[in-house]
């Protein structure tokens, strides 16, 4: 699942990987601890760019694990050269790990 923070286009360079944003869901506008909530049960990994996430939330506790890409920006164009380590992390992130992709 694509949270809000992240660009849309994203989730087609995703290669292998069935995504969804939190819009398609009707999830736009949940906070955080409810969106990973309501996310658990759906999908397998939250992909951000929220940077506070780590600190809203107990993730000794975390219900999905979390990819945070970081960068200077959420434009795609700024994304893509991070994409091939986003999907390696996809493939071995496991429940209740928080990962910081840059």
């Amino acid at each position: 699942m694509l949270d809000e923070s992240v660009p849309k286009k994203l989730g087609f360079e995703l290669a292998g990987h069935f995504v969804n944003t939190v819009q398609q869901v009707g999830w736009a506008g949940l906070k955080n601890g409810e969106l990973l909530r309501k996310a658990k049960d759906e999908f397998d990994v939250l992909v951000t760019a929220d940077q506070n996430i780590q600190y809203q939330q107990d993730l000794a506790a975390l219900p999905i694990p979390v990819v945070i890409i970081v960068a200077v920006n959420n434009r795609i164009e700024t994304i893509r050269p991070l994409i091939p380590s986003l999907l390696a992390t996809l493939s071995r992130i496991e429940p209740g790990q928080l990962v910081r992709v840059a």
